[in-house]
């Protein structure tokens, strides 16, 4: 995919072709710079190979199964006979093979020159990879993270991390998931829709533990109802596999088997061994520190993704190389903000959240105002046949709306309007002005701001 000329010095080299770094790869040759983007693997990162894309077909997959088992309740005769996991992952690596293919035209088409090979800071405008230095007018951080390890575990089938577990070649009897938050509660809704006993481990005292609280109540709900179990407030004292069977010491005493053992606590920026501490690129606690235009301690040296503290989101990382390679191209563009970025988790029921949680307004703002509108009087969550619901926070009485958070089936879709929302700092009148489609579950985040305008229709409150 390398071009047949290459400059001496381009305009940005890019390493890492995650999300973020692919991303500022096409849009800077799409500017006119010049560029080289590096990476070790695969085009396309984590997100599209192990990650982001892999998961959520497992849990579109464990969608279908459930809407087999549950067909009886619409009407429709069928039958759930189990789940056949390697068509299950030719499925996946389908979706996955078809996407890295059109990745790969995109950036042969684009004039940016891709090499493949492990690459290594050197100084402010320099890359090595693999024994070639490759120079650069500004260079661009974005080689991402990996599963955060537990200590003295070792990461040996049955026990698995989020990339060990979208390989997986078989459905678990029983799974124990070390980690209750977004990875964690995604591959535990994968496994019981295809059949398995789950037990989730966390340390802190309740699930997805980053949402405001009435969602972690409400998905602890669902998943209880789902049998799911979930042991809040207990470490993990320690793991040992025998005869492929792990057993989880916990520090209450009690002990799990499980012939899968899924360690989800998370992920760490990949930063160690590349070169960023010697070239002289500040860190903390693995982080690139950047300021709010992502340029690091290195002049001229930009840093994307999950390298940068914050949420761990591929549209994260996809924004912030975008807003690098319009900064190095002198657009001068608006930086991205952590606060408006949708955040979704794809477990049933999904979560999606924008903004502030309603413990974080009232700690921002004295007069902060809240609504929760159930989703027991949509039309279309009825049809679904889901429970949930949609809050929506806003700054004081007369303020903007600051927060939107949604629990329940196939929210997610609603992520792209509530983000607008908050980022355009909306007006709970200003939303509830607008028509929103019927039946659709669109309509509850409309009649929640109506509720939040003081003039509720389908609710009480």
């Amino acid at each position: 995919m390398s071009s047949a000329v290459s400059p001496t010095t381009y305009d940005i080299v890019v390493l890492g072709a995650g999300s973020g770094g692919y991303a500022c790869a096409l849009r800077a040759a799409q500017l006119g710079l010049t560029v080289a983007l590096v990476e070790r693997s695969l085009l396309g990162g984590t997100c599209l190979h192990r990650g982001c894309i892999p998961t959520k077909a497992l849990l579109h997959s464990a969608e279908v199964a459930d809407a087999a088992r549950t067909a009886d309740r619409f009407g429709v005769r069928a039958e759930l006979l189990g789940v056949d996991m390697p068509a299950v992952n030719r499925y996946k690596d389908g979706v996955v093979r078809r996407l890295h293919h059109g990745l790969r035209g995109l950036v042969g088409a684009s004039g940016v020159d891709y090499i493949a090979g492990q690459g290594r800071l050197v100084d402010a405008s320099s890359v090595e990879v693999d024994g070639r230095t490759v120079r650069g007018r500004h260079v661009v951080l974005a080689t991402g993270s990996a599963p955060r390890h537990l200590p003295g575990v070792n990461l040996k089938d049955p026990v698995v991390s989020s990339e060990g577990a979208v390989l997986l070649d078989r459905v678990p009897t029983h799974a124990v998931i070390l980690g209750g938050g977004v990875i964690g509660v995604e591959f535990a809704s994968i496994y019981r829709s295809f059949g398995a006993e789950v037990t989730i481990v966390e340390a802190l005292d309740r699930l997805v533990a980053a949402e405001d609280t009435a969602v972690s109540a409400a998905l602890a709900r669902a998943f209880g109802a789902r049998g799911i179990d979930v042991r809040t407030e207990v470490r993990v004292v320690g793991v040992h596999e025998k005869d492929g069977v792990a057993t989880v010491e916990l520090s209450d005493g009690d002990r799990l088997e499980g012939d899968l053992v899924l360690v989800a606590l998370g992920r760490d920026p990949l930063t160690a061994g590349l070169g960023y501490a010697e070239a002289g690129v500040e860190t903390d606690h693995g982080f690139v520190v950047t300021d709010d235009r992502l340029r690091t301690s290195l002049d001229g040296v930009f840093a994307v993704g999950d390298l940068v503290s914050g949420p761990a989101l591929a549209h994260r990382g996809f924004a912030h190389g975008i807003f690098v390679a319009e900064e190095v191209a002198g657009l001068a563009p608006v930086p991205v903000r952590d606060q408006g970025i949708p955040r979704i988790t794809y477990c049933a029921p999904e979560i999606v959240s924008v903004g502030f949680t309603e413990e974080q307004a009232r700690q921002t703002y004295e007069a902060a105002d809240v609504r929760e509108l159930s989703l027991a009087g949509n039309g279309k969550s009825q049809i679904l046949g889901t429970s949930g619901f949609v809050k929506v926070v806003r700054s004081h009485r007369d303020g903007p709306v600051v927060g939107v958070h949604m629990i329940g089936a196939r929210l997610a879709e609603q992520s792209g309007e509530a983000q607008l929302i908050v980022n355009w700092e909306a007006l709970p009148d200003e939303v509830a002005a607008l028509v929103h489609a019927h039946p659709t579950q669109n309509e509850a985040l409309g009649e929640a701001h109506l509720a939040l305008a003081g003039k509720p229709l389908h609710s009480h409150t």
